[in-house]
Order: C-alpha cells, then structure tokens, then sequence
C-alpha cells in the first residue's frame, strides 16, 4: 500500500509559488516514498496569429529585420 504523502507549509508554499503566473503550462510534483522531492515547471507561451503578422507587418515598415547572427 502507498505511504501517505507528506506535504508541510514550505512545499505547499513551493508549489503555489510554481503555479503562480503560470497562463499555460504544467506543474510536474514527484515523490519518492511518500514525499514531494522535486517540482517541474514547463511554461508555454501562445501567440496569437492575426496580431503576431499585424507586429511583423509594422517591423517590416520600420526597417526591422529578424537578422542571423554568425557566431
């Protein structure tokens, strides 16, 4: 049978502090033996189609280009 999972005050703290701010993504929580060891964070950020080519539009009639930079 599983162990019960132990969490205090400073890992819910933790995890809140994870899920804060976050628009879309996910919160990954793994635990060994009953206890939370170790947190994941995987953000996504969407853009939205019609105002990411109304941006591109407007930087193209300023000038600005999206350069490759040779390292």
């Amino acid at each position: 049978m599983a162990k019960p999972l132990l969490l205090d005050q400073e890992w819910l703290e933790r995890i809140a502090g994870q899920v804060n701010g976050l628009e879309y993504g996910s919160v990954l929580i793994t635990v060994h033996d009953g206890r939370v060891v170790q947190i994941d964070r995987t953000e996504r950020k969407r853009f939205d189609a019609a105002s990411s080519k109304q941006q591109q539009d407007q930087a193209q009639a300023n000038g600005d280009k999206l350069r490759a930079v040779k390292g």
